[in-house]
């Protein structure tokens, strides 16, 4: 268990760290010249190759869940213990500020000064329309995961959809809310940045948590659904991979 603590540790610093880190990365970089899509498709990209790496280095130690509503997607259709879940959860939380911190480490305290990569929207987005981003992104991403790893998928393949997933899913989220989609990634940059003593949006966590949690949980209830055989066919195995309690047979997801 200590292993596995550890690896989700790790793996969610590691994304933090990239993912999270591109965003001030490019701001500082590009100085006062504009956002652009290319910016954009940069970081999405950063995320989504992390992903990819992470799941390949420790799918196999922790099943490289990274992100809590992939946790508890899993513990709700009954592939993962619930009595693990808060330590899961903990432990990434406590990955996302490690690496939320290390970005400050490695880009200085200009890093805090462009806003970290915090997830936020702006006043012309309404809480609504920051619930129904996050759920999306965040549905979209743990119904791929639950498709990725099913007993029936292209065995091999599971992280280069995953991390597919997480850099289109990014593009069309990103200009709401920032595109979080991780309720770890969410909450550490926030710490971490109110920490460094730059302005945080406090009151917009529990839309992001709410989305996500939310989203995760009907996520993995409807693949669940529509993969579930009938019960004078069904295979004697699951109808999707769960997350083994042994290191050695555990499949790669985020």
């Amino acid at each position: 268990m200590i292993q596995k603590l550890a690896a989700e540790t790790i793996g969610t610093a590691f994304l933090v760290f990239v993912g999270v880190g591109s965003v001030p990365a490019t701001l500082i970089v590009n100085g006062n010249a504009p956002f652009t899509m290319a910016d954009l498709g940069m970081i999405s990209l950063a995320f989504g190759t992390i992903v990819v790496a992470t799941i390949y280095a420790l799918g196999h130690v922790s099943g490289n869940h990274i992100n809590p509503a992939v946790t508890l997607g899993f513990a709700v259709v009954g592939k993962f213990p619930w009595s693990r879940v808060p330590a899961y959860i903990a432990a990434q939380v406590v990955g996302a500020i490690l690496g939320a911190g290390a970005i400050i480490a490695v880009l200085g305290h200009k890093a805090s000064t462009v806003g970290l990569g915090v997830a936020s929207y702006g006043p012309t987005i309404g809480v609504w329309q920051a619930l129904a981003a996050e759920f999306v992104g965040t549905f979209i991403l743990v119904f791929t995961i639950f498709g990725a790893v099913h007993r029936k998928a292209s065995p091999g393949f599971a992280g280069v959809a995953i991390g597919l997933v997480v850099f289109a899913a990014i593009i069309p989220v990103a200009p709401t809310t920032g595109a979080s989609i991780n309720p770890a990634r969410t909450f550490g940059p926030m710490l971490v940045q109110q920490l460094a003593g730059g302005a945080v949006k406090w009151e917009q966590l529990p839309v992001y948590l709410i989305a996500e949690f939310l989203a995760g949980a009907l996520a993995a209830l409807a693949y669940t659904a529509i993969t579930a055989e009938p019960l004078e066919t069904a295979a004697p195995s699951t109808d999707s991979a769960p997350i083994p309690t042994q290191p050695s047979d555990a499949p790669a997801t985020i």
